[in-house]
């Protein structure tokens, strides 16, 4: 069965002040779906609100996978049946190796009894690497910990190879990498693309989306998706920035108090 994901009305708020007014979206397997909106709209705070993060509180709405209550499920449920979230800033996880961190996380997905052989694991994660021009020794430094903002990107992309997702939220990934890291982080992606998988993107700028062409491209302003197309939205809101949006829809003020 491919994969759909699918938000309904989603309202978040943060402190009791209402960042998400409204999110009605789609996924399905195959497809890449890119959020593209000018600062403080509520665009990580979408990526934070779908993966449950305990600051934003989902007030009202629906977001189900597959069929099944998302928003029901602690966060490591949502893990499990299928949610990936690259960050923008990832966390540095002193004591614990990138290989020990990313076999945890596969065999919490496969379950007792059906854990990954670390010959195969091994094997997996040392092409993996190979495939994103990773140094087969960053499997065996502390998780992020000294790595440059392009690292942790690349490391991002190889944990989302290794986990196999159905659902995968790009959160920023592209910001402050060089174009060659930019580059190798989109054939990462563009490398899982599949029936079996949906992706959003959430980026400001159009030049990721030179590497991976989206299927959708949504503008978010005041919390809300205010307007809908295909790749040649990206371009235009690239060379014309965001006004002339926010003049059609009659928007005085995007700005919500979030990123």
């Amino acid at each position: 069965m491919a994969t759909r994901f699918v938000l309904e009305g989603l309202r978040a708020a943060i402190d009791g002040k209402e960042i998400l007014k409204g999110i009605d979206l789609e996924i399905k397997g195959g497809e890449i779906h890119a959020i593209m909106g000018p600062n403080g709209t509520g665009k990580s705070t979408l990526a934070s609100a779908i993966m449950g993060h305990p600051k934003y509180e989902v007030t009202d709405g629906a977001a189900q996978l597959d069929g099944e209550d998302v928003l029901e499920m602690a966060v490591d449920e949502r893990a499990r049946a299928g949610l990936f979230l690259a960050m923008q800033y990832p966390s540095e996880i002193a004591g614990v190796t990138n290989s020990d961190f990313l076999r945890s996380a596969i065999n919490a997905r496969r379950g007792e009894g059906n854990e990954i052989s670390l010959i195969k694991f091994i094997r997996q994660m040392e092409g993996k690497m190979k495939e994103l021009e990773m140094n087969t020794e960053f499997a065996h430094r502390y998780l992020n910990e000294g790595f440059s903002g392009g690292e942790k990107k690349r490391n991002e992309i190889l944990q989302m190879m290794m986990l196999d997702p159905k659902i995968v939220i790009l959160d920023e990934i592209d910001s402050g990498l060089d174009i060659d890291a930019l580059k190798v982080v989109a054939a990462g992606v563009n490398a899982m693309r599949s029936e079996e998988r949906g992706f959003l993107i959430i980026t400001h700028y159009q030049r990721l989306l030179n590497y991976i062409t989206p299927d959708f491209v949504h503008v978010m302003m005041q919390g809300r998706i205010v307007k809908s197309g295909g790749p040649e939205l990206a371009q235009r809101l690239e060379a014309e920035g965001y006004d002339w949006v926010k003049e059609e829809l009659g928007i005085v003020d995007e700005t919500v108090g979030q990123a």
